[in-house]
């Protein structure tokens, strides 16, 4: 008989729902990671067409092909992704915090389960 199994089914659920936070939380941080790299190159992208003429030729790439465009419709549609980004980076951050207190709560319970469980056993040994 494993481990596990020689748990209560009260402390069993809890696990299951740690292990499931905690590949939530995977998601959760690999999706910010994503977003901040992409933040970081719209950033990029605004400082090098700032730096630039207005009337200097900027290309944008459409697929596999590049195609001329106004300089400020380009750092107009980049701002407002980066807006949207910004929103989102938010919110996934407040999501991630959430998750962090969920695994903590779920641990600190776990512990005092295992404690109570082990902590009989010891006395009564």
């Amino acid at each position: 008989m494993s481990v596990t199994e020689q748990l209560p089914p009260e402390v069993q659920q809890m696990l299951v729902r740690y292990q499931q936070t905690q590949n939530q939380l995977g998601q959760v941080i690999s999706e910010k990671n994503l977003i901040v790299t992409e933040l970081s190159e719209i950033n990029r992208a605004l400082e090098v067409l700032n730096s630039i003429d207005p009337n200097g030729v900027v290309f944008k790439s459409v697929g596999h092909v590049m195609v001329k465009v106004q300089r400020d419709d380009v750092i107009k549609e980049l701002s407002e992704r980066k807006e949207i980004l910004e929103l989102r980076l938010k919110s996934i951050e407040k999501q991630e915090q959430l998750l962090r207190n969920q695994l903590n709560d779920l641990q600190s319970k776990v512990n005092e389960y295992l404690a109570k469980i082990y902590g009989r056993q010891i006395k009564a040994g």
